[in-house]
């Protein structure tokens, strides 16, 4: 797509680990007040591409811009005031407390003419709110299960409150009825004026939620753009390997994918 409306994009972006290239020559866009969500199967370059966004992986080749500006010229501060991250995989400080770990993403806040402040002390605890995780605030994060660890660096993300905010598989660890909460969330923050991206492991949760979907495999984008005109059974055969049928969502209107019946051995007589 083209990025005159995007406040994040990546142009001819090579991104390898090592000398193992993961993307080669890629363009991506991030509309400006979307909810983005990047699909596509394992290995294929969803987070790589997540982590570059977030300059946490420096592009072989290409750049990426925020604001008209190369990022990686960004001063750190401004950058984290900017856009928030949650990886794939957070370790928290050993000992550190539920509330404590949440305070931590006011930092980019603080200044030597800003100490911590009532404001600070508002967002913290709306985060906590927001994300369930207020009755946990005096828990240390390493007593905590899975599911409420990642809802903590959820939590965290929020407490920074950035105008873009990527989050690289936020339903991890998490049942189904949590995984809908955080999704819900996500698309409270859109509709309140967030840029949100996401990379989404099931595709009937990202045709649900996304506002632009971008499919991706071995590195490259298969189809993007709104979650009806790309998520077909074509598609779906293409980016995953599954046949499969496509309808209608009976709740949102939603594409649904429904995977092929399994052929069955007939039974011996």
């Amino acid at each position: 797509m083209k990025d005159g409306n995007a406040r994040l994009a990546g142009t001819g972006l090579t991104l390898a680990y090592d000398k193992r290239t993961i993307t080669e020559n890629l363009d991506v866009a991030v509309p400006d007040g979307s909810f983005t969500v990047v699909v596509g199967p394992n290995a294929c370059g969803k987070s790589t591409l997540l982590r570059a966004l977030a300059r946490i992986l420096k592009p072989s080749a290409g750049s990426v811009v925020l604001d008209g500006r190369p990022i990686a010229g960004w001063p750190a501060k401004k950058l984290a005031r900017t856009l928030g991250l949650l990886p794939q995989s957070s370790i928290a400080p050993e000992g550190i407390t539920v509330a404590d770990l949440v305070s931590r993403g006011r930092y980019p806040h603080q200044s030597l003419l800003r100490q911590w402040s009532r404001e600070d002390e508002r967002v913290v605890g709306e985060s906590m709110a927001a994300t369930g995780v207020q009755d946990l605030a005096d828990r240390q994060v390493d007593e905590l299960s899975g599911g409420q660890r990642q809802r903590v660096w959820i939590a965290m993300a929020l407490a920074q409150q950035t105008p873009l905010l990527l989050l690289d598989e936020p339903t991890t660890y998490l049942d189904i009825a949590h995984q809908i909460e955080v999704l819900d969330l996500c698309a409270r923050l859109h509709e309140e004026g967030r840029t949100v991206v996401a990379v989404l492991h099931d595709l009937n949760h990202a045709a649900r939620y996304a506002t632009h979907l971008i499919a991706m495999r071995d590195g490259g984008i298969v189809a993007e753009g709104d979650p009806s005109s790309v998520v077909t059974a074509d598609l779906v055969e293409q980016v995953f390997r599954l046949p499969c049928r496509v309808i209608d969502c009976p709740e949102t209107g939603t594409p649904l994918v429904v995977p092929a019946a399994r052929a069955r051995i007939p039974a011996a007589h």
